[in-house]
């Protein structure tokens, strides 16, 4: 038997067939939305406790210690949230035809990442020569046609890089054999994440190797394709029990490597070393795929009918919280509000909460407006 096999080739056990099948109105998948509201709070955890980080906070000491816990341990949202847009694009059941990925997706994104640069632009340099000035606002421009956008804004444009070739992708889903996935997968991790993760922490170790792999000039497995694809593969392929109790160990494993190789790389360097926290390191690889497929398997089918409404509802403009949160963080910081405020053992959890609840309810109203609102969350 396979680690893993598709459901709609091997008979399914009645648990299987109950998650997959089990779905809010609309149509939409359970465990997706509860996946998209739990990353966009993970995004909102994973900015204010790394803000901490970098800021004078004694390395090794405590409250350094939980920023490093806090940030570690939700670094898997951003590669979940790939993963979510690429188990719906590319399911072949799906029709998905070029206009209609430019018009519904890749206008929508585009304008979201236009206006909301130009916002974020204005807040973080429009301040030059006194609040909105004529030199503040030429600053905030200049800044921002050289590339300079707010810190978070760049997920926006690497969705729409994978959006352009999607339709590529959703040939090779379309006629791909499970070996096929396996093969794509372990390029990928190779090329993509161990490499990597190995030249970051043994740079002269590795410049040979690397020299030799930048000759190869495999790109197609390189970037957030990776995650993208995996999306799909994990609603389609139903892993057996031990092949996610092989996740489950993994993604447990993973977390422990990304916090505690952190601390110690950080100790030793006497400064802060974020070369665990990539989000292609194997480390975060295994958090974000274990956390999905748990999601699937024990969260998707476990008593969700009665909350399917609110869970959709917020889940919709998720997209939205994801833009909007920086704007808070950005408030609280004015006003003097950080992390180290107070303890950070309970600072993060609050602040992360105020955040999230204003950005959703910001969220909220902007989906309300006529027209520009779907282009904006």
């Amino acid at each position: 038997m396979t680690p893993f096999h598709r459901p709609n080739a091997t008979p399914r056990s009645p648990k299987c067939a109950e998650i997959d099948m089990l779905q809010s109105e609309g149509g939409r998948l359970v465990y997706a939305d509860l996946l998209r509201v739990l990353a966009s709070f993970a995004v909102v955890v994973l900015h204010l406790s790394g803000a901490g980080l970098s800021e004078e906070t004694p390395v090794g000491g405590f409250d350094w210690n939980v920023l490093c816990v806090y940030d570690a341990l939700v670094h898997w949202c951003v590669p979940v949230f790939v993963m979510l847009s690429g188990m719906f694009l590319l399911e072949p059941k799906k029709q998905v035809t070029l206009p209609s990925l430019f018009r519904k997706h890749i206008l929508r994104i585009f304008v979201a990442a236009l206006i909301w640069s130009v916002f974020y632009a204005l807040l973080d340099y429009g301040y030059v020569g006194g609040w909105f000035t004529w030199e503040g606002i030429q600053s905030a421009f200049h800044n921002l046609l050289n590339g300079q956008i707010h810190y978070h804004l760049w997920f926006l444009f690497m969705i729409i890089g994978l959006y352009l070739v999607t339709p590529i992708l959703r040939a090779f889903v379309r006629g791909a054999r499970r070996t096929d996935f396996h093969w794509f997968f372990a390029l990928t991790f190779v090329v993509y994440s161990v490499l990597p993760a190995l030249q970051a922490l043994l740079p002269s170790r590795m410049a040979l190797p690397m020299l030799w792999l930048s000759k190869l000039n495999i790109h197609i497995v390189l970037g957030y394709v990776g995650f993208y694809v995996a999306g799909y593969y994990l609603k389609t392929y139903t892993p057996n029990r031990t092949a996610r109790c092989s996740i489950y160990v993994l993604g447990i494993l993973g977390a422990a490597v990304t916090a505690l190789g952190t601390m110690g790389i950080s100790v030793r360097a006497g400064t802060f070393n974020g070369a665990l926290f990539e989000y292609r390191n194997p480390n975060v690889v295994f958090m974000a795929v274990a956390i999905f497929v748990l999601f699937r398997y024990a969260f998707g089918g476990s008593n969700a009918c009665g909350r399917h409404r609110w869970l959709g509802g917020v889940a919709q403009i998720s997209f939205g919280i994801y833009l909007v949160h920086a704007f808070f963080i950005t408030v609280l910081r004015h006003f003097g509000i950080t992390t180290l405020s107070f303890s950070p053992l309970v600072s993060v959890p609050i602040l992360s909460v105020v955040v999230f609840l204003c950005a959703m309810l910001v969220a909220w109203v902007i989906a309300k407006i006529p027209l520009l609102g779907r282009y904006l969350t």
